[in-house]
């Protein structure tokens, strides 16, 4: 009978942590990142009304599975129907209103404010608007993985994205 424990948490898997790294890793370099906020990268594509910055991505510190950053949205931003395939995505809202849209005509509806958390499951057709008309929008947005994917639907926008399109790194052309 072994002393071991046999209990896991979910996902996790029982092996030495040895066995995962080189015994040569260097882990001043190659573990933990820190990215302070005043080092996020905006060497982004960028369009007048938004202001998206990288702080962690596969050419920033080697993620493979996730894409996290800042999105700053100016009044009356908003995007067209899309979704994003494969991906999950949460948005958590800094500072302002942020207005989601989804469903087969866009038909169901709901609004988060400062502290807050959007969650958009793989496949859903959405639309992302910034609910205000005279404040700015400042969320952290991550993603499941760092490739990034808009898929352009044919559904009418209940709300036209007239004034200043919605761009980030999965609306490049905002998601028109």
């Amino acid at each position: 009978m072994s002393n071991k424990p046999t209990h896991h948490h979910h996902g996790e898997h029982e092996h030495p942590h040895t066995s995962q790294a080189p015994k040569d890793a260097a882990w001043k370099h190659d573990g933990v990142r820190v990215i302070s906020g005043n080092q996020l990268d905006s060497n982004t594509a960028q369009t007048p009304g938004m202001d998206r910055k990288a702080a962690i991505n596969f050419a920033r510190v080697g993620a493979q599975k996730l894409w996290a950053g800042t999105v700053t949205i100016h009044a009356n931003a908003k995007t067209g129907a899309h979704h994003h395939g494969h991906l999950e995505s949460v948005i958590y809202v800094i500072r302002g209103r942020a207005r989601m849209r989804w469903g087969e005509q866009l038909e169901f509806t709901a609004e988060a404010g400062p502290g807050d958390f959007i969650y958009v499951p793989p496949y859903v057709p959405h639309q992302e608007i910034n609910a205000s008309a005279t404040e700015m929008l400042e969320c952290v947005l991550c993603r499941s993985d760092g490739e990034a994917v808009a898929v352009n639907l044919d559904i009418e926008p209940v709300e036209k994205p007239a004034t200043v399109l919605w761009i980030d790194p999965t609306h490049p052309q905002g998601g028109v």
